[in-house]
C-alpha cells in the first residue's frame, strides 16, 4: 500500500522513537496543508526530520498525541490478519499465566495495540477503542479476535476521557453475541459480579488482581474496612483468605449491589456489610465513631489524571491517608493505592507518608504492589505503569 508521509520537526527527538517511545505529540509534527487534511485515524509514514522513515503510525489532527506507532514496517498492512498476529502474542502470554480465562488480553501500546484496551470474561470480551485509528479499523480487529480467542460475545465500551481526547463520541453497544446480565469471575477464591454494559470501565478491575491477593494475606482473623470497593474490591478477597468482617464502602450505589451478589456467590454474605457515601465524609464519620479495623484498604479513582492536576491529586491522597491511618487498630495494616500515572511512586509514596503522619501514626513500608501481569508496561511509557499499592504496617 502506500501510505502519505508525515514528518517530525527538527527539534523533535527521533531518537527515541526508534528506541521505542510510541507517541508523538502535536508539536512535534510538521503540520501542513497534507497532515491537516488527514482524516482522525488515518495511516501514514513518520518520517524524521530527513525524510527517513521511522514506522507505520495513525494520525489524528484533534488530539495533542498526533501519531501513534502502529509498526517499524512503514510498509505494513493493518488489517485482519495484523491485529490477529498481535492478539495471538497477547493470549499466549496470558494463557501462560492464568488458568481460567479471565484477564486484560490486550493492554494498549505496551501490546502493541495503541489505545485499544480488551478485557476478557470468559467468552464474552470488551473492548474499549480509545483512538480514532482503531474506531476506524474495529470490524478487523472484532473478525481476529473472534478468530483467535473464541469468544463468542464481543461488548463495545466506548466510554471514558480518552475517546473525548480523540474526538469520540460515547456508546456501549454489543457487538457480537449477547450479554443479558452480570457475569460471575473467579479471582483470589471469591467471586465477584461484573456489569460490563453499564459498570465502571469494562465492568471490573483486573488490575488489582495481585495486589487483593497480598492484602487477603493480611486479612485472617481481621475486621477489613475496603474504601472505594466497587463491586467488592479488596473485602471479597479478604473475606476468602478468612477476614471475620469486611466492610464495603462506594459511592454508587449499583456497584454496591454487585458487590453485595459478589458475596452471596462466595458465600461471603453473612460477613459482608457495605456503607453508600462519599469515602472522605464516610472516613470522618467513622473516626468520630472510634471504629477500628485490622486492615484498612483505600483504593480510589486516579485523583491526578494529569500533570495539570497533580498538585491536587496529591493533597487528596495525602487527605485520604490521614483520615484512613486513625481506624487502624495496633499493629494493623494500612493499604494506599494510586491510579494516577501523573503521580509517579516517589511523589505518591510521600504524600501517602505524609498523610499518616497527619493522622497521627507511625508505618513501617511492608510492600510495594503494581498492576498485575496482564496489565505489562511499555518501558518506554511511563503511562502504561500507572497503578501503585502501598502496604503500611501501622504503629502497635
Amino acid at each position: 500500500m502506500t501510505y502519505p508521509a508525515v514528518r517530525l520537526k527538527p527539534k523533535a527527538e527521533a531518537r527515541a522513537i526508534r528506541h521505542g517511545f510510541p507517541w508523538v505529540y502535536a508539536d512535534e509534527l510538521v503540520t501542513d496543508r497534507r497532515t491537516q487534511a488527514l482524516a482522525p485515524g488515518a495511516l501514514a509514514v513518520l518520517e524524521d526530520d530527513l525524510r527517513r522513515p521511522l514506522g507505520l503510525v495513525t494520525v489524528n489532527n484533534a488530539s495533542k498525541i498526533i501519531a501513534r506507532m502502529l509498526d517499524r514496517d512503514p510498509e505494513a498492512v493493518i488489517d485482519e490478519a495484523w491485529f490477529a498476529a498481535r492478539l495471538t502474542r497477547a493470549l499466549a502470554m496470558r494463557e501462560r499465566l492464568f488458568s481460567a480465562p479471565f484477564y486484560r488480553l490486550i493492554h494498549a501500546e505496551a501490546d502493541g495495540l495503541p489505545g485499544v484496551v480488551i478485557d476478557r470474561f470468559g467468552d464474552t470480551a470488551v473492548i474499549q477503542p480509545n483512538a480514532a485509528w482503531a474506531e476506524a479499523h474495529l470490524d478487523a480487529l472484532v473478525a481476529a479476535l473472534v478468530a483467535v480467542t473464541g469468544v463468542t460475545n464481543v461488548v463495545k465500551n466506548g466510554t471514558g476521557r480518552a475517546r473525548g481526547l480523540e474526538g469520540l463520541t460515547e456508546e456501549t453497544v454489543i457487538l457480537r453475541g449477547a450479554v443479558d446480565a452480570p457475569i460471575p469471575v473467579p479471582m483470589n477464591g471469591a467471586t465477584y459480579m461484573a456489569d460490563l454494559m453499564g459498570g465502571q470501565k469494562t465492568g471490573l478491575f483486573f488490575d488489582q488482581r495481585p495486589n487483593h491477593a497480598f492484602a487477603a494475606a493480611l486479612a485472617k482473623d481481621a475486621r477489613v474496612l475496603d474504601m472505594f470497593t466497587h463491586v467488592g474490591g479488596f473485602a471479597l478477597a479478604a473475606l476468602a483468605n478468612g477476614a471475620v468482617s469486611a466492610v464495603g464502602v462506594d459511592a454508587s450505589a449499583p456497584a454496591l449491589a454487585l458487590a453485595e451478589e459478589g458475596a452471596k456467590a462466595s458465600g461471603l454474605a453473612e460477613r459482608f456489610s457495605t456503607r453508600q457515601g462519599d469515602a472522605f465524609a464516610v472516613l470522618e464519620a467513622l473516626g468520630t465513631e472510634q471504629a477500628q479495623f485490622e486492615l484498612v484498604i483505600c483504593d480510589p479513582p486516579a485523583f491526578a489524571p494529569n500533570k495539570p492536576a497533580l498538585e491536587a491529586g496529591l493533597r487528596a491522597y495525602e487527605r485520604l491517608a490521614r483520615l484512613a491511618a486513625p481506624l487502624v487498630a495496633p499493629g494493623g495494616y494500612l493499604v494506599l493505592c494510586s491510579c494516577s500515572h501523573a503521580a509517579d511512586l516517589s511523589a505518591f509514596r510521600n504524600a501517602s507518608a505524609r498523610g499518616i503522619g497527619r493522622g497521627g501514626r507511625r508505618a513501617q513500608l511492608l510492600h510495594t504492589g503494581f498492576a498485575g501481569p496482564d496489565h505489562p508496561a511499555l518501558l518506554q511509557l511511563a503511562e502504561s505503569a500507572y497503578l501503585k499499592a502501598l502496604f503500611f504496617r501501622l504503629d502497635g
